[in-house]
């Protein structure tokens, strides 16, 4: 009995510990298949940014990434002389703890369709 008291403690702190990281990778995963699609959704000959905002909201309205999403900005660029569009969503991890960083940004980027 006692040992049970001792142990239980521990096997919490790591169920909850595994939990908190499953958790964190399943926001990251959804987050950043949201913003590529967004990306890939405002890349498209005719589209604008704001396609790729709408894009990103109606993939993650209902979702538990959706409820965390802090910002989503939308906007063109160039890499390596390519026109591309990038789309950047900020969020607030859900966290158990004060272990894991707070905040997570990840990008979707595709390359712009010709006019």
């Amino acid at each position: 009995m006692v040992e049970a008291v001792l142990v239980m403690p521990v096997l919490l702190a790591l169920a909850v510990g595994v939990l908190q990281v499953v958790l964190t990778m399943h926001v990251r995963s959804v987050l950043t298949a949201a913003a590529a699609e967004g990306a890939r959704a405002a890349a498209l000959a005719g589209a604008d940014p704001d396609a790729a905002i709408a894009r990103v909201d109606a993939l993650l309205a209902g979702s538990l990434a959706g409820s965390v999403v802090r910002d989503v900005t939308a906007w063109p660029s160039s890499e390596s002389g390519l026109p591309v569009m990038v789309v950047r969503v900020e969020a607030r991890l859900p966290l158990a703890g004060l272990l894991a960083p707070a905040q997570l940004e990840v990008e979707g980027r595709a390359l712009k369709e010709g006019a």
